[in-house]
C-alpha cells in the first residue's frame, strides 16, 4: 500500500524491497541503475520508491529511489528513472510534505542541466577520496526552508580515528585559516598526531591542537564534566594511563590560557555561535544515525529553520551512504542534542573555533596547515 500520496505533484511511495521491486519498475529501464540499488543494503535508510503514476492508471511514467539517514532532514535520490523531471518534482513534494529541509541528488545518472533545471546547485567534490566510501564523483542539492548555508569543502577522513582532526581542518579552511592545497592526509593526520589521546581526540586535547596549529583563531573547550572521557569501553589498566593524558592536557590548557567552560553547551547556543560565522566540533554518537554507539566528532557550521548543518567525515557505504549524505547534512536541532548528549551521565564535548583575528581586516597570516 503506498505510505503517502503527494499533493503538488501526484505521486506514490512504497517501501523498496530489493528482493522483490514492484513490477512497474522494470519498465522504466536502466538496469545499471536497479544492480546499483541491490549491491548494498540500503535498510537502515529507509529505501523508498517515489513513482509517478501513468495517466491511464497503467504503469508508472517515472520513479526514484531514495533514502536518507534516520534522525535527519534530507532525502537523498539515487536515481529518477523514466520522465527524470516528473520523478524529481515528485520528490521534492514529498520532500516538503514531510517538513524536510533539503534534497540531494547522486550524480550517477543525473547531469549538471537536468539538476539545474530541476532547481538543484552542484557539490564541490570531496578535496580526496573517501575512505572505504564509494560514490558517486558528483552530487547536487537543493534546499527547501529557506536560508542561505556556505559551503565548506568536503574532506573524508583517511582513518577509522582521525574525525577530530579531520572536521578541524574542514573548519578552517571553511574559515579561510587553511589553504585548500595544504588540506591533505599528511595535514590530517599530523593534527590527529597532535591532538589524540590513542586513538580518540578527546576535546581538551582537541582543542589545544587547534589552538597551537592557529594561533590567530579563538578556540573553547566546552565540556561539562570534570573527569576523563571516552574510555569506558577500555579494561581499567588501559584507561589508567589515557586518563592520565587527559588530566596532562587540563593542566595544558590552563597553562596556556585555553579556555574550557564547564557548563553545558546547548544547541542553541551552537546555533548562535554558527550564527556568528564560528566553526563548532561536536562530539556526538553515531547511534542515532549509523545504529551504533560510536563517539564521533562532527562540524557544526550552518543553520536553516528546524535543523543544524553539519560535515560528517565519515560515511557508512555498505549500507549505501556515500559523501553525498555526509556533505551539508541538516539534522534538527533535537535529534543532534541527543546525538550529542553521550555516556551515563550525559556530558558534552565540543571545541568551538571563532573567527580568526585578521578575518575582515587584513591579509591572513600565512596558512599552510599543521606542521
Amino acid at each position: 500500500m503506498p505510505l503517502h500520496r503527494g499533493t503538488p505533484v501526484s505521486s506514490i511511495v512504497v517501501p523498496y524491497e530489493p528482493d522483490a521491486p514492484p513490477a512497474p519498475l522494470g519498465r522504466l529501464g536502466h538496469p545499471e541503475a536497479a544492480e546499483r540499488w541491490r549491491a548494498v543494503d540500503r535498510s537502515a535508510h529507509a529505501p523508498r520508491i517515489v513513482a509517478v503514476p501513468a495517466g491511464d492508471g497503467d504503469g508508472w511514467t517515472a520513479a526514484a529511489l531514495v533514502t536518507s539517514r534516520p534522525r535527519t532532514s534530507y532525502l537523498k535520490i539515487v536515481d529518477a528513472l523514466g520522465d527524470v523531471p516528473a520523478a524529481v518534482g515528485a520528490v521534492v513534494a514529498y520532500a516538503r510534505g514531510q517538513g524536510l529541509a533539503q534534497v540531494k541528488w547522486e550524480g550517477w545518472t543525473a547531469g549538471p542541466e537536468d539538476a539545474a533545471a530541476a532547481g538543484f546547485t552542484a557539490l564541490r567534490p570531496p578535496l580526496a577520496p573517501v575512505e572505504d566510501a564509494d560514490g558517486p564523483s558528483t552530487g547536487y542539492v537543493r534546499w527547501l526552508s529557506g536560508g542561505e548555508v556556505s559551503e565548506p569543502p568536503y574532506y573524508g577522513q583517511s582513518t577509522h580515528f582521525t574525525c577530530g582532526a579531520v572536521t578541524a581542518l574542514v573548519a578552517q579552511a571553511h574559515a579561510g585559516a587553511l589553504e585548500r592545497g595544504a588540506f591533505d592526509r599528511g595535514a590530517e593526520l599530523r593534527l590527529w598526531r597532535d591532538a589524540t589521546n590513542f586513538p580518540a581526540c578527546e576535546p581538551v586535547g582537541l582543542g589545544l591542537a587547534v589552538r597551537r596549529a592557529w594561533p590567530s583563531s579563538p578556540v573553547t573547550v566546552h565540556l561539562d564534566v570534570d573527569r576523563p572521557v571516552l574510555l569506558d569501553h577500555y579494561p581499567e589498566g588501559e584507561q589508567e594511563w589515557r586518563a592520565l593524558l587527559q588530566r596532562a592536557s587540563r593542566e595544558d590548557a590552563g597553562l596556556t590560557g585555553l579556555p574550557v567552560d564547564p557548563a553545558h553547551l546547548s544547541l542553541a547556543a551552537v546555533r548562535r555561535a554558527v550564527g556568528r560565522e564560528e566553526h563548532v566540533l561536536l562530539l556526538i554518537s553515531l547511534a542515532g544515525m549509523q545504529g551504533f554507539d560510536v563517539p564521533h566528532w562532527v562540524l557544526c557550521h550552518g543553520a536553516v529553520p528546524g535543523a543544524l548543518v553539519i560535515e560528517d567525515p565519515w560515511a557508512h557505504a555498505t549500507a549505501g551512504d556515500t559523501w553525498v549524505d555526509a556533505h551539508l547534512l541538516p539534522v534538527p536541532d533535537a535529534s543532534l542534542d541527543e546525538m550529542s548528549t553521550l555516556s551515563d551521565d550525559r556530558f558534552r564535548g565540543a571545541v568551538t573555533i571563532g573567527r580568526p583575528a585578521w578575518h575582515g581586516t587584513s591579509t591572513p597570516e600565512a596558512v599552510t596547515g599543521p606542521t
